[in-house]
């Protein structure tokens, strides 16, 4: 069930949060008093949270290739597996060969 967080319009509720959550489903109605003190509330739009990979380790066992670049053209696989070439240069196919075969698989 989603979790929603209501803000309160004039002031703190006596509980001495202005800000409080609530799990409610997608069907029911959206709160416009507070259940505790029964001021009026309104609810907030809230950031989501996405978990992503953060270290080159977690984007390699995903199976994500990620390229750094190094100069103009040339860009480092820093989650290359066994067989793939560690640099890859734009003008040179051949060197980019290793990660394609991560795409098709």
């Amino acid at each position: 069930m989603p979790i929603y967080e209501y803000e309160h319009i004039n002031g703190e509720c006596s509980s001495g949060k202005k800000v409080f959550e609530v799990e409610q489903s997608f069907k029911d109605e959206k709160l416009t008093r507070c259940p505790s003190c029964g001021a009026p509330v309104r609810r907030l739009i809230s950031l989501i949270h996405i978990s992503t990979p953060t270290t080159n380790s977690e984007y390699k066992n995903m199976g994500f290739t990620k390229l750094v670049r190094r100069d103009s053209g040339v860009y480092e696989n820093v989650t290359r597996q066994e067989g793939q070439p560690r640099y890859m240069e734009a003008d040179k196919p051949d060197t980019v060969k290793g990660v394609l075969s991560n795409i098709a698989d």
